[in-house]
């Protein structure tokens, strides 16, 4: 198979453009608040009441906990048969369907709505492990890092773009012919969910046409061979103190942060009573802010050390935890700043996690299954982080308390960083 064919390469980044408008107009963006608007705030699930939120959380935790069980297993059957390009198509085509299902969620179907969301989330995690498996096969190393950035780059620009398109929808809907949201109208936002799987379905087409088809078998391949890699890695992992540090700090810190993300639309919504245009609005500055963020705490990695990059970091998101708690309702402003300072963080924490990881492991040996293990935590984390949000929100009836969750969540990871001890996250020697 040639490597680093330009074509190739732009083709795998297409991906990235492709499904990045799910993670930005739907899981952050206009799902919560359509969910917030639409359903009622007491919701019966099996015979049980639950809030509205809290039962949002638990189906986003399911569809995470799928994600860590079975895709291992996935990706054993995908390297032992060699077609990862048929399982990266079928979770494509999971959910972006499932995406455009919700066109017909109205609110009071909330349980279709929220399998629906289910569905399309797993498949949207679920086919990002088969496009990431690709990146050694169509590049070589050297190529990494650049190719990985542009695809990150081509996901920004896709998802900003379309997520403006359904702000149009919603603010001008009288432009394409439709009325304006009302507490029965939900045409526009629904239009937005269907574009939304239509772009994810049909930008895929070009990186499945492109990219390389089914490789060679390999029948000696154990189906079992993600959880073996799993294993073993973890069984290496406890004789890197170093790395064994980074991860618990990691895990419990980054329960915070995704959780943080999936909810932060429900909170100012639900809890603060602002408007749904304000709360879109809001996910755009973040997005534009944290792209500026990770550039910032990459630079601060090299002039101080990964290790105070990210003490600081999570500083910044305790202080966000404690503001946002005292925060007033009905006021736009003070949500507006504090999505500034959590968007300096938001992508800074992810991107300089991944880079402190990246120092820590091996050089010589596989990364590809320690990076596995890197974004199997990173699931098992989300669904704790979510499940206790929910868990917290239903036992006392208000999220501003799971905001002390999450604000434990940092503090713990701060005291953990701090044992964190290596000389490969020093700072880079000036030239």
């Amino acid at each position: 198979m040639e490597k680093n064919n330009p074509t190739t390469l732009t083709a795998w980044t297409m991906y990235d453009w492709a499904n990045s408008a799910y993670s930005l107009s739907i899981t952050s963006a206009m799902f919560p608040v359509f969910y917030g608007l639409y359903t009622p705030e007491t919701l019966n699930f099996m015979g049980s009441e639950y809030k509205n939120t809290a039962l949002f959380a638990f189906f986003l935790s399911a569809a995470f906990l799928l994600n860590a069980l079975f895709v291992p297993f996935l990706s054993g059957i995908s390297d032992a048969r060699g077609n990862k390009k048929s399982f990266m198509r079928f979770f494509m085509i999971l959910g972006s369907f499932s995406c455009s299902a919700l066109f017909f969620f109205d609110g009071t179907n909330y349980l279709f709505g929220l399998t629906a969301f289910m569905i399309a989330t797993l498949g949207f995690a679920g086919s990002l492990v088969f496009y990431n498996a690709y990146l050694p096969e169509i590049a070589t190393s050297d190529r990494f890092d650049k190719l990985s950035a542009r695809g990150f780059t081509m996901g920004y620009i896709g998802s900003v773009i379309l997520l403006i398109l359904n702000i149009l929808f919603l603010q001008k809907s009288h432009w394409f012919g439709m009325n304006p949201p009302t507490a029965t109208e939900t045409l526009p936002f629904r239009v937005g969910f269907l574009t939304v799987g239509i772009w994810w379905f049909l930008w895929s087409l070009w990186p499945l046409y492109k990219l390389p088809g089914g490789t060679v078998a390999k029948p000696g391949v154990s189906i079992w061979k993600g959880y073996d890699e799993l294993r073993g890695v973890f069984k290496n992992l406890k004789q890197m103190k170093a790395a064994k540090v980074f991860l618990a700090s990691f895990f419990v810190y980054t329960m915070g942060v995704q959780t943080v993300l999936y909810v932060a639309t429900l909170f100012g919504q639900n809890e603060l009573k602002l408007e749904s245009a304000d709360m879109i609005k809001t996910i755009l500055l973040i997005q534009i802010i944290g792209v500026a963020g990770a550039y910032f705490f990459a630079w601060l990695a090299r002039k101080k050390g990964n290790k105070i990059s990210i003490i600081l970091a999570l500083c910044i998101w305790t202080i966000g935890c404690y503001l946002a708690y005292f925060i007033e309702e009905k006021q736009p402003n003070q949500f507006f700043g504090l999505a500034c300072l959590v968007g300096t963080v938001m992508g800074g924490i992810q991107s300089i996690s991944r880079a402190t990881y990246a120092k820590l492991i091996p050089g010589d040996t596989d990364n590809a299954s320690y990076f596995s293990f890197y974004e199997v935590a990173e699931k098992v984390a989300i669904v704790l982080g979510t499940f206790a949000w929910g868990f917290v929100d239903q036992l006392t009836g208000s999220m501003r308390n799971g905001i002390v969750l999450l604000m434990v969540f940092f503090i713990i990871g701060i005291v953990i960083m701090l044992f964190l001890k290596s000389d490969k996250l020093k700072p880079m020697p000036a030239n």
